[in-house]
C-alpha cells in the first residue's frame, strides 16, 4: 500500500460542508454512517463505488475514509487504476472519534 496517499484525523477539518477543495467520501455501510460521520462528507457504500463515480467531484482533492482504514485502501487502489488521485484518512471513524473530532447521526438528510 506504499503509492496510496494518507492522511491524518488531525490534518482535517471537523466540518466539510463548506470546504470547496476538498471531498470527504465516506465508503462505509448506511447503519455505520448513521451511527456516525463527519458533518459535510459525502456517502457511498464501497460495493456502489464503481457504480456512482460520476457523484464524486473529481476537480476537487479526494479523501476517503471508512472505519479503520482497510476499505479506504482497497477502493483508492481501484480509484488509482483509473487514474483518480486521493488519499486515505488513516485510522479512520475509529481515529477520528478517537481523537475527540465531532460526529453527526443520523442519515444526515435535511
Amino acid at each position: 500500500m506504499g503509492d496510496i496517499e494518507t492522511v491524518a484525523v488531525t490534518d482535517l477539518p471537523d466540518d466539510f460542508t463548506s470546504d470547496a477543495e476538498r471531498i470527504l467520501l465516506d465508503v462505509r455501510e448506511v447503519d455505520e454512517w448513521e451511527l456516525g460521520h463527519v458533518r459535510g462528507a459525502m456517502h457511498i457504500p464501497l460495493a456502489e463505488v464503481p457504480a456512482r463515480i460520476d457523484e464524486i467531484d473529481l476537480d476537487r482533492e479526494l479523501l476517503v475514509v471508512c472505519r479503520t482504514s482497510g476499505r479506504s485502501y482497497r477502493i483508492m487502489e481501484y480509484l488509482l487504476m483509473r487514474g483518480i488521485d486521493g488519499a486515505v484518512v488513516t485510522g479512520g471513524m475509529v481515529a477520528w472519534e478517537s481523537a475527540g473530532k465531532p460526529i453527526e447521526t443520523g442519515s444526515g438528510d435535511e
